[in-house]
């Protein structure tokens, strides 16, 4: 009955939400609003962690259940090719409009309601719920947890992700990581280009390699997760000047993980695939660390891997979602 009668309140703090652009490490406004919306939605503490995410707590019971969903998005990339302004937050047809709505700042919205529902309802149990709205996730999935757990020792029982699933439950995911490949050419002036070797042609070839190799990967053993991808995300070309032959190449990679596949392999398949497709080895292939300050001005990094990851369909937080669904 409560979420019922709290329906049109969750779109509006969504609407709100919406209404501020929040890319990731620029996320200060949007966060100071949810500090706002979370003290009005009564819950019993609501802080920002040193990275800057907002940590709101309902509860104290000794165990812990998180929720989460992170409040940055990526940006708008080209705006004629929106239908409506992506920062209108319009409501309308049951719908709220915009960047963000879906991933993932509806989770958000969601998960304020959830704490004035149960502040109202007088909880008293034996969980500590705490609410994360987490920042820097689209540039690096798993930051901000790390953070929490590494540097601020919050270490839940339980974690529910509220990223977008179709109103399905989610028992596991394909992991992810980011790898760079460096090529290396030879340069020569552009009116005799057979003195060189062009590493703008070997990385035309190394990208058609990896489109080779996104077709020639697998789904997992039991058809669970389905088949990793990769893609290329990013190519640049860089030569002494833009009338001689490239002698650099610099190709960046997004590579989607099913289960049984970790970083070494990923790796080894890029490397193998442009070997095959160049003649040589190329230069390097490496995962990125990623380091980036946030809007706190605090600096914090990780590696761009992020592990598959599954839960058994028996175990007791998968029941426990099954038996709330229904």
């Amino acid at each position: 009955e409560l979420a019922d009668k709290y329906r049109d309140y969750t779109a509006e703090n969504l609407s709100k939400m919406i209404k501020i652009p929040s890319y990731s490490a620029q996320e200060k406004e949007v966060c100071v609003a949810i500090v706002k919306m979370c003290e009005e939605a009564g819950f019993d503490e609501v802080r920002l962690d040193g990275l800057g995410s907002v940590i709101g707590r309902v509860g104290n019971g000794p165990k812990m259940i998180a929720f989460d969903a992170h409040i940055d998005t990526v940006e708008v990339g080209d705006p004629s090719q929106w239908k409506l302004d992506p920062f209108s937050g319009l409501i309308k047809d049951g719908l709220v409009h915009g960047r963000g709505t879906s991933d993932q700042e509806g989770g958000a919205a969601s998960m304020i309601t959830a704490g004035r529902i149960i502040k109202e309802l007088g909880y008293d149990g034996e969980y500590t719920c705490l609410f994360t709205f987490t920042v820097m996730e689209e540039d690096c999935d798993g930051m901000c947890w790390k953070y929490l757990i590494e540097e601020e020792k919050v270490v839940p029982d339980f974690v529910v992700s509220t990223e977008p699933t179709s109103c399905q439950l989610y028992r596991g995911h394909r992991g992810r990581m980011e790898m760079e490949v460096i090529i290396k050419g030879v340069s020569s002036h552009g009116s005799a280009p057979e003195r060189g070797v062009s590493a703008a042609y070997k990385a035309a070839k190394a990208a058609l390699a990896m489109e080779k190799l996104n077709a020639d990967l697998q789904p997992d053993e039991d058809k669970f997760l389905g088949k990793g991808t990769i893609v290329v995300s990013q190519i640049d070309v860089k030569g002494p000047s833009q009338c001689a032959v490239p002698d650099q190449a610099r190709l960046y990679l997004d590579r989607r993980l099913t289960w049984g596949e970790d970083a070494e392999l990923a790796i080894k398949q890029v490397t193998d695939y442009i070997t095959e497709a160049i003649g040589e080895a190329p230069e390097s292939v490496t995962m990125p660390d990623y380091t980036r300050r946030g809007y706190r001005d605090f600096d914090y990094s990780q590696e761009l891997y992020f592990p598959t990851w599954k839960i058994d369909e028996d175990h007791k937080l998968v029941v426990a979602g099954q038996n709330a669904f229904k």
